[in-house]
């Protein structure tokens, strides 16, 4: 399992070693051990999939606040998504800054997205698939999110479509006006 860091720290791209054969392939998806040699200590205790029909369906960008802040493992099965994280964390160097990249069940990478990060994708094909698990459970009293194409954020999507976005992601506010509870602890 190899471990990248990016631009925002702890957010880090996974990517499971791959053993294939003439019958077809196996790769480890998650392990405690090896991620805790990396210095990560977590305990999932939710596993989500999500369904997309439509190139360009947009779900995010999503966060809980705490107490209920959620570390999400984000991997594509089916398809192609731009996956994103935006530091949402009052005080940090990199605030209001976003990475993002090409998750696919071709590439089998992962997002590993921590606390005090809202996170979305966008389909880039039909018929996507996507499974992710959470260190803590879906607290609908901690949901919030930010919209999709605020400017101050500004991050690239990368395909020039109309977004097909759900109804509560279209009045999402922009992140000036989030009501967040994220502190940077240097």
């Amino acid at each position: 399992m190899k471990f990248t860091k990016t631009n925002l720290e702890g957010v880090l791209i996974v990517e499971p070693a791959v053993f294939g054969d003439h019958r077809g392939w196996f790769m480890e998806t998650y392990s405690q051990a090896k991620f805790l040699e990396q210095g990560i200590d977590l305990t999932f205790v939710q596993d989500n999939q999500s369904y997309s029909a439509v190139k360009g369906t947009l779900r995010g960008l999503h966060y809980q606040l705490n107490p209920k802040a959620q570390t999400k493992l984000v991997r594509c099965t089916r398809g192609v998504i731009y996956d994103v994280a935006v530091d949402i964390r009052k005080g940090s160097p990199t605030y209001g800054q976003w990475f993002g990249i090409e998750l696919s069940a071709e590439n089998k990478k992962q997002l590993l997205i921590p606390k005090g990060f809202a996170h979305g994708f966008m389909t880039l094909t039909e018929d996507v698939e996507v499974q992710y698990k959470c260190d803590e459970l879906y607290a609908p009293d901690c949901d919030g999110g930010i919209l999709w194409n605020d400017p101050d954020i500004g991050v690239e999507w990368p395909i020039d479509v109309v977004p097909v976005l759900s109804a509560k992601d279209e009045k999402a506010p922009l992140l000036k006006d989030a009501n967040l509870n994220f502190v940077y602890n240097a």
